[in-house]
């Protein structure tokens, strides 16, 4: 029997209508389009507004599109995986929602919880159940609403995260594409540099909480960009070297989309040209766990079956890691 590897097939997107532009933050808080601009790349991020439109909202039609493209019976999905960092809510799985509202009513389903590592995690686990020759289809969906736990007035996180969602459909492939190799970390010292703090068992949310605005995301933003510049770089490096890949046998390098200047500083470890290199932070900004599926989104019609795609990201926890992958079809 041939190998069974685990491979992406389709990919779907969605992000929120309304554009918030660094022009329109340098009227919320004190700063400009140039500073912004040239300290983390990003010119716009997308908002999600209305009343009861959560996380659940993006990923739904994210899986949407995505299932219209591949003009796929939902009923088909055996698993549904909703990486994400904000939840609809606690006990009730968005991913369990997600399948229902689908209509993939064959489906199990569960969140992951990795910070801005959740998606690539999440390509891990879709992989596996895969590779176990269990399951058929699994549905990757990649979403997060930032701005449910952003603080508007604090002018170094609200320049930085964005609404959005994509998804991924993993198959099985008996040609030797899809994920390849990986290396995957996690340092529970990271929790007290990158965190909501009010939002679970330790700090339940609590008026006094509120008042604090412990119920927004803090970061300590040097501290967070250093360790994101070293180990996102340093697990790339050796992904590479592990598979005996070069700079010119990489196609394209498909980073977590935080901060360009991580980016770049990923790039040139690996000597990687800037035309190989995935962006559209300037468009989105920070997703968290929706990075990574809508540069797949975007590029889509440019990847080639056989490409070589570098996967790596880098999030709060800390986590982080980077996955070897052969890409699936042309577009």
């Amino acid at each position: 029997m041939k190998k069974i590897t685990a491979v992406i097939t389709g990919v779907g997107k969605y992000v929120p209508d309304f554009v918030l532009t660094n022009k329109m933050l340098e009227k919320m808080v004190d700063t400009n389009d140039e500073w912004i601009t040239a300290r983390t790349g990003i010119k716009e991020r997308r908002i999600l507004k209305g009343e009861g439109k959560g996380t659940s909202y993006m990923a739904i039609k994210a899986a949407k599109q995505l299932l219209e493209k591949k003009n796929l019976d939902p009923k088909e999905i055996d698993l549904v995986i909703v990486s994400t960092a904000t939840p609809d809510m606690q006990a009730a799985s968005t991913a369990v929602f997600t399948a229902t509202q689908i209509g993939a009513t064959n489906a199990f389903g569960f969140d992951l919880e990795a910070a801005c590592s959740s998606f690539l995690f999440g390509m891990s686990v879709a992989s596996s159940y895969i590779e176990s020759g269990k399951y058929k289809k699994v549905l990757l969906i990649g979403a997060d609403k930032c701005s449910s736990m952003i603080d508007y007035t604090d002018r170094a996180t609200c320049i930085i995260f964005g609404d959005g969602a994509g998804a991924v459909l993993f198959e099985p492939n008996e040609e030797g594409l899809g994920l390849q190799d990986e290396i995957l970390k996690s340092d529970g010292v990271g929790r007290e540099f990158l965190q909501v703090k009010a939002s679970g068992s330790l700090y339940p949310v609590t008026k006094e909480a509120i008042d604090k605005k412990e119920n927004f995301v803090f970061q300590d933003g040097k501290t967070v960009f250093k360790n994101a510049v070293f180990n996102m770089a340093d697990v790339t490096v050796k992904i590479l070297e592990r598979n005996n890949l070069t700079n010119e046998s990489v196609n394209w390098l498909t980073a977590h989309q935080a901060n360009k200047r991580i980016i770049d500083a990923t790039a040139r470890r690996i000597n990687l040209d800037d035309s190989k290199v995935m962006m559209n932070i300037e468009k989105y900004g920070n997703t968290t766990s929706a990075t990574i599926p809508l540069l797949l989104s975007d590029y889509e019609k440019q990847l080639k079956k056989g490409d070589n795609i570098i996967f790596a990201s880098f999030g709060g926890g800390f986590t982080w890691g980077a996955i070897y992958f052969k890409w699936g079809y042309n577009s």
